[in-house]
């Protein structure tokens, strides 16, 4: 009886890995002066806009907070506040909570990084990465902007959230680790959001901002100590500007160029590499050529 109840599971289970089959998606083209004609891409870039504002808001707060809480000329205590480990959780938590909210609307980047990553991997197109940048630059001076607006003296007195090597560091130091926390995160993104998983595992859509944020969590505890951890461009930049001393400009093409390479490198890895992509591309071609 086993045996007949097998045998008739078996074509079911075949039928349904069947319907799951697994087709690569054409790659975004390069310009699509269409999509600048749909809401759907405006309302994108203001998701884009409002989470990068959120994020920065909630961080650096939490950064702020924590220096407060642990100077002893304004009665804190050296063990006092978050602590790295409570600003790397703010940090991951806040990636965590925002992708899964905009996820559907703009693929939850909030990080001109990623959105590079994806461009390379020609998953968005040459206008709407732009236009994810733009907005998410623009969040990010507004968020800090309000934390500096509501708390403006602790802002200026703990250097406002501003990305800076830390002593003992030189700048290679800084930039190699800002190239590898990028990579982590970027190719933790790729794989969370593969649409050959999603086509076999039905919970994976549902997990992908689980570990882009435990992503985010596990780079800071490790740079934070170096570079104070940027991995955003957007953060670094939005700091930055509303900050706007010597200090927080001296290095801050690290944290530009940094976040850059590692993207890309994350995206040549994942898709060309992992995914053979070039290899795809080269047998396509020659079995066009035989016909």
């Amino acid at each position: 009886m086993t045996k007949d109840v097998e045998a008739v599971a078996e074509p079911q289970q075949q039928a349904e890995f069947s319907a799951k089959d697994y087709h690569d998606p054409p790659p975004t083209p390069l310009i699509d002066m269409d999509e600048l004609k749909k809401w759907s891409f405006y309302r994108a870039a203001i998701a884009e806009f409002v989470a990068t504002l959120l994020f920065l808001y909630i961080t650096i707060l939490t950064v702020i907070g924590y220096n407060v809480q642990t100077d002893a000329d304004a009665g804190g205590e050296d063990c006092g506040g978050v602590g790295i480990l409570g600003i790397a959780w703010a940090f991951g938590g806040m990636i965590f909570i925002l992708v899964y909210c905009t996820a559907g609307i703009s693929g939850g980047h909030i990080n001109p990084a990623v959105t590079f990553g994806l461009f390379i991997a020609r998953k968005v197109s040459l206008p709407r990465a732009l236009a994810y940048m733009i907005a998410q630059c623009l969040g990010a001076i507004c968020g800090v902007g309000l934390v500096k607006g509501f708390q403006t003296a602790y802002y200026v007195r703990y250097g406002g959230g501003v990305n800076v090597m830390a002593g003992g560091y030189n700048k290679g130091t800084g930039l190699g680790a800002e190239i590898i926390g990028t990579f982590v995160l970027v190719y933790t993104v790729f794989a969370a959001t593969d649409p050959k998983r999603n086509a076999r595992d039905s919970h994976v859509p549902v997990l992908a901002p689980l570990p882009i944020g435990f992503a985010v969590f596990m780079v800071h505890l490790a740079t934070i100590p170096i570079t104070g951890t940027g991995i955003n461009p957007a953060r670094s930049f939005g700091a930055a500007v509303i900050f706007n001393q010597e200090k927080s400009w001296n290095e801050h093409w690290i944290f530009w160029v940094g976040p850059f390479v590692g993207a890309a490198a994350a995206a040549f890895y994942h898709q060309y590499i992992l995914r053979a992509g070039a290899i795809k591309a080269l047998g396509s071609f020659r079995s066009s050529a035989n016909n």
